[in-house]
């Protein structure tokens, strides 16, 4: 007689599936993507301020890198046209240049725009990447971005515009509806508050991009209303993945066909 035997299958059997078992580890987990974002952001801003003068990059001032990776609506549109450089010579533009949506995202306007968007990033990533899991952050974040660059588009058309504020909001939106949808008044909580802050912030100061910010806020909301929804709604699991990946799309188009 065997003491302690034990049965192979019926081992495997009690043991959670696939899916349960990815979502335990990633809970136990740090915010990688949150803080590869800002590692990236940061990166970013430091690496060009080398490359094109920290001075100027650290104080805000539009440099050449301002002009090369960020935001306006003619660098969208199919035809060339000049701009200049700051050693008084002219660029190039041959328009067309979509990775404007996304790199406009990750270039900053000196060591506070940067130092207040990572910041936000910082909580908000903390909050929400361990409750939607790494890949559905990344996607809210991206949708979130280009949602942000098709407000631009819209409403800032003439003026260079970057920065991550746009994904940030975005990720603002997707947390107040999701508390929203646990029967939570969102501006009763931080998140409201926080929200009320910085659209306070957006409309009555100049220089801020209110498309950049409104357009991100859309976005996200719009995310947040399928990936936030408690699970007694039973949506079909592909719908948080492919929610974002839609927002996005639509946002490209939407800048493309307004540019």
């Amino acid at each position: 007689m065997s003491v302690g035997s034990h049965c192979d299958d019926c081992v495997k059997a009690s043991r959670p599936d696939m899916a349960t078992r990815a979502k335990d580890w990633t809970a136990g987990k740090t915010a990688i993507v949150t803080y590869t974002l800002i590692a990236i952001n940061v990166a970013v801003f430091v690496g060009l301020g080398l490359w094109y003068g920290l001075a100027e990059t650290f104080a805000g001032d539009i440099t050449d890198a301002t002009r090369r990776f960020a935001l306006n609506a003619r660098f969208l549109t199919g035809e060339p046209f000049r701009y200049p450089l700051s050693d008084g010579t002219f660029a190039i533009s041959q328009g067309n240049e979509g990775y404007r949506l996304v790199t406009s995202g990750f270039l900053h306007f000196g060591i506070l725009h940067l130092a207040f968007n990572m910041y936000f990033l910082y909580i908000l990533g903390n909050l929400m990447e361990p409750q939607l899991g790494r890949v559905k952050f990344l996607l809210l974040y991206a949708a979130s971005l280009l949602g942000g660059s098709a407000g631009v588009i819209l409403v800032d058309q003439n003026s260079f515009t970057a920065g991550a504020s746009g994904a940030v909001f975005g990720l603002l939106g997707a947390a107040a509806v999701g508390i929203w949808q646990q029967g939570i008044n969102p501006f009763s909580t931080q998140i409201g508050t926080l929200l009320l802050i910085n659209l306070g912030l957006t409309f009555f100061i100049g220089g801020i991009s209110i498309g950049g910010h409104i357009g991100g806020l859309v976005a996200g909301s719009i995310c947040g209303f399928v990936m936030m929804a408690p699970t007694y709604k039973n949506l079909p699991a592909w719908s948080r993945y492919a929610t974002p990946v839609a927002v996005g799309v639509a946002s490209v188009v939407i800048s493309f066909v307004a540019a």
